[in-house]
């Protein structure tokens, strides 16, 4: 019996892939997600309004998304990777000449009822192309130089395209992202060992660039880093974000002010409470327990889908779980370590817990491709 036959002949077929899907991950999604409501009816002073109620209204639907897209089989999700891919390329190219503009930043489309920003969805739309070209590509070839040119120039389309809006922190995230999962399929370490020699030639650049006519950032972006290295420099300027995201963390002590009792976040002393910021709102309510609790979900989440990639024998399955697991991972490890100061502010959401219809939809999105690997993986019979 082929690989093939084996694949079609023991997934499983209608109610039953109910019953196959990951319900740990289900269970710990819907966990996060409400420790995301509680602190957005925190944030706003005891109300649904104006930021909880719309959330689990978009987070419900994202729940239908994952289930739907979970239920279709895994092969279809294959097929599709590159046209999803050249969709969310025109939608970025879209939003080059038509976007919503926003803080400066011209990221969103506008479609009235809420606002898209495709950028979110190629974090994902990226891992499927990149999945399926490492399912395609003979493991053999998978180091070869041409070989490794085809993914990186997938990677750097998108990337192009973001900082162009400017968004920093997606951009670093595509790279990243698509970094991790061409390592995970197999490509020589020497080409990352050359990678991170180009990063610190280009971090040098970066800082010889600026106040020059080439300068390769936007002057806030400068202001950003320089608020990271030294935030006591400019206080109530650009040093204000983190300056009060410190106090919050740190006046939460061990078990947190309560809920409902953050100084910091009700006083509006925490500027973007609501989004980027919202995990210092935890800490200083619920303490470094509250925090640890979340990271210790977090944690969980990438467990459960890593165990799923290791036991599945589909190579696309495997290669899609284990990229939206290091996207997923991305997303808190950079915005925990941006509200505390440890890396520079670059504006990425705490996933499932800030407000944001985009990025709560795409991500739901990311987990039901995830689950659909989940459920159609090759099992024996049962």
């Amino acid at each position: 019996m082929s690989y093939l036959e084996y694949n079609v002949k023991y997934v499983p077929s209608g109610a039953r892939k109910l019953l196959y899907l990951n319900w740990p991950l289900v269970v710990l999604l819907i966990t996060v997600a409400g420790i995301g409501f509680l602190m957005l009816y925190s944030v706003a002073g005891g109300s649904l309004t104006p930021w909880a109620e719309p959330q689990m209204k978009r987070f419900v639907l994202g729940m239908v998304v994952m289930f739907a897209v979970a239920l279709v089989p895994i092969w279809f999700w294959r097929n599709v990777a590159g046209l999803a891919y050249g969709v969310s390329i025109l939608l970025l190219l879209f939003v080059e000449f038509f976007g919503a503009t926003g803080m400066g930043a011209q990221r969103w489309i506008d479609l009235g009822f809420m606002r898209l920003q495709p950028s979110e969805l190629t974090k994902i739309t990226m891992v499927m192309m990149l999945a399926a070209y490492y399912d395609w590509l003979d493991i053999k070839k998978v180091s070869r130089p041409i070989w490794v040119l085809i993914p990186i120039l997938l990677i750097l389309l998108p990337t192009f395209l973001v900082l162009k809006q400017p968004d920093l922190g997606t951009a670093i995230l595509l790279i990243t992202g698509g970094g991790i999962l061409m390592f995970l399929a197999g490509v020589s370490w020497w080409y990352f060992a050359a990678v991170f020699a180009g990063i610190g030639g280009l971090v040098t650049a970066v800082f010889q660039s600026r106040g020059t006519d080439w300068q390769l950032l936007k002057d806030y972006q400068f202001r950003r880093i320089d608020t990271f290295l030294d935030p006591a420099s400019d206080p109530l300027g650009a040093g204000y974000h983190i300056t009060q995201s410190k106090i919050a963390l740190g006046s939460g002590g061990w078990g947190g002010r309560g809920f409902m009792q953050g100084t910091q976040s009700r006083l509006n002393f925490l500027p973007e409470k609501h989004t980027d910021f919202i995990f210092t709102t935890l800490a200083e309510e619920f303490g470094f327990m509250g925090a640890f609790s979340l990271l210790v979900l977090y944690a969980l989440i990438i467990v459960f889908c890593i165990v799923s990639a290791l036991s599945n024998k589909d190579r696309f399955g495997a290669l899609l779980t284990l990229g939206i697991a290091a996207t997923f991972f991305l997303f808190f490890a950079v915005n925990m370590s941006m509200v505390m100061g440890l890396a520079p502010v670059v504006g990425v959401p705490l996933p499932l817990v800030s407000y944001g219809g985009s990025a709560m939809l795409v991500l739901m999105l990311a987990f039901g491709l995830a689950q659909s690997a989940h459920v159609h993986r090759p099992r024996q019979r049962g």
